[in-house]
């Protein structure tokens, strides 16, 4: 008797992308996907999606991931506009929770995000200050 299934693919060295980095993980600490996902918070198939990048998590699963991992998988920040991004994500807010949060529209946010400049110095310190005081 022959029996036959599919070889497992190798484990990216070095993931490139979110759902790598979280298939990578679960391998190496054995786990199933069902229990990884009841770790994060998320159906199996959420997870097979993420893991497949079918689809990306939403900002709200992220602190959830970076606990999960250990580190969290994206570049340091360089620039202002990548410093509110990962702050944004590192407190699982949308954009519009983040706007509001600091007292502006949310397409103003969006614009400092997308690396518009932050044109009044007021608002510009009111950032910085704002994410001090969220790190303390």
């Amino acid at each position: 008797m022959t029996l036959k299934a599919l070889k497992p693919k190798d484990i990216e060295a070095e993931p490139k992308t979110l759902g790598e980095h979280l298939k990578r993980w679960r391998l190496q600490i054995g786990l199933s996907q069902k229990e990884a996902a009841a770790t994060l918070g998320v159906s199996e198939f959420t997870l097979i999606n993420w893991e497949g990048n079918v689809t990306t998590p939403a900002v709200r699963f992220f602190s959830d991931i970076v606990r999960f991992l250990r580190y969290d998988p994206n570049p340091a920040p360089t620039t202002f506009a990548e410093q509110l991004q990962a702050k944004r994500r590192e407190l699982g807010w949308s954009i519009k929770q983040a706007a509001m949060d600091l007292g502006v529209d949310e397409r103003t946010w969006a614009k400092w995000e997308s690396g518009s400049i932050v044109r009044q110095e007021r608002h510009h310190a009111l950032i910085t200050a704002h994410i001090k005081a969220i790190d303390e």
